[in-house]
């Protein structure tokens, strides 16, 4: 080797030396993140929710992760799964961006599965909480930090016949695969305590009036179990009460019935409302209260459950991103990282993934009070790290179908 060759490379070791890692990874460019919600139609409020969780996160860390600067670019998926696809392609194949997140609804996650794996790009799902993508169909290429639709409802059925001793229920589902997984996960714990699902309404997505649906809930009924979403939430429960419902017929719900993005559109219509989900933004922890003091300062309202999950997100990927050096651009890597994380103290509560995919976490059985004026979900009971198969072997509960409108059968109908 020439004298002039030497002194380069050792120039150039000396220089690598110097700058370290931070300037290494500057040097690749910034960390491009491809976020999909809905930020127009009914559920365009829960997008926002999203966005502003992920948004304060990074924010709060500078816009960085791992050391390097990072690229937020947001699509507009209206909810629909075919522009989601679209949306998803534009991300991947335009913008070339590291990793994806976001989305809404379970059928959109249904529909976007197979399409991450083929592009072989890591996704992040903290919301769409469609039950088989971490059960019978999983998508090596997709990693659920958020849950699955039927989580909460296993032991919050088995709680509604042990501690509110009601046997007798009707439920009111959104008819899509989101509603169906949390009515089912609710009757099939709920029946195997001793309680009876004596009626299954399905209103289709979209229902805003629920007239037709409410005049055929049977009066025997303890109380009525409502899966509400998007625009649904804002509507069901003033329609309830005015069709003289309330009074006679306890109203509890899926965990989207009474999220806090609904909250502050309701009034004494919501109060007394019980849900289980794995936050509520009256944990009395010092991280959520740090975490709703902020949310409330910078966006003028209580953080939802779309908003914790999301700013989880970026916690997330940062922590894969640190343990691999901020090398993203290696996919396999980064995604075997991702699976790796574990978030002792996010907002909601402790969170690891199982060996299936899915988190491992706190489920809280929520009761709408109002305080100060303010409509809040109170936590009135914690069932700590659960796991989406709950006290059911894997094995054992793999055998049954996925949850649908049929499964389980309505045997006391």
């Amino acid at each position: 080797m020439g004298r002039k060759m030497i002194v380069s490379v050792l120039a150039a070791l000396v220089l690598v030396a110097i700058s370290g890692p931070g300037q290494a990874w500057a040097q690749k460019g910034p960390i491009k993140i491809g976020f999909l919600a809905p930020l127009t139609g009914g559920a365009a409020q829960v997008g926002k929710d999203m966005v502003n969780g992920l948004t304060m996160w990074l924010e709060e860390h500078g816009n960085q992760i791992a050391g390097r600067k990072v690229e937020l670019i947001v699509e507009d998926t209206q909810g629909q799964p075919n522009i989601a696809l679209t949306k998803l392609r534009k991300l991947v194949e335009s913008d070339k961006v590291h990793v994806l997140s976001g989305g809404l609804f379970a059928h959109v996650g249904y529909a976007l599965a197979p399409k991450v794996d083929e592009y072989k790009i890591p996704m992040l799902y903290p919301v769409m909480a469609a039950d088989d993508l971490t059960q019978r169909k999983p998508a090596k290429w997709v990693v659920r930090n958020g849950w699955t639709s039927s989580q909460p409802s296993h032991p919050f059925g088995e709680w509604v016949v042990k501690t509110l001793g009601y046997k007798r229920v009707v439920t009111i589902g959104i008819d899509y695969a989101f509603g169906w997984e949390v009515v089912g996960g609710f009757q099939k714990s709920f029946e195997e305590a001793g309680g009876q699902v004596i009626q299954k309404l399905w209103p289709p997505l979209g229902t805003t009036d629920f007239a037709p649906y409410l005049s055929q809930i049977r009066r025997d009924a303890d109380a009525v179990f409502a899966l509400m979403v998007a625009a649904s939430s804002l509507r069901f429960p003033k329609q309830y009460q005015d069709a003289g419902l309330k009074a006679r017929l306890p109203l509890l719900g899926g965990g989207t019935t009474f999220d806090e993005f609904v909250l502050p559109s309701l009034g004494d219509e919501a109060i007394g409302g019980i849900t289980p989900l794995m936050y509520s933004a009256a944990l009395d922890t010092p991280v959520n209260r740090r975490f709703v003091k902020d949310y409330r300062a910078k966006y003028g309202k209580v953080p939802s459950y779309y908003s914790e999950v999301c700013y989880t997100t970026g916690r997330w990927i940062n922590d894969a991103a640190k343990a691999i050096g901020g090398d993203l651009e290696d996919r396999e890597k980064f995604l075997a990282a991702l699976r790796k994380v574990e978030v002792p103290d996010a907002p909601r509560g402790p969170v690891k993934l199982d060996a299936y995919g899915n988190p491992i976490q706190n489920i809280y059985i929520r009761k709408v009070e109002k305080k100060d004026g303010e409509l809040w979900n109170t936590v009135i009971h914690t069932f700590p790290a659960v796991s989406q198969f709950w006290k059911y072997p894997p094995e054992q509960f793999l055998k049954q179908p996925v949850y649908d409108r049929n499964f389980p059968p309505c045997k006391y109908c």
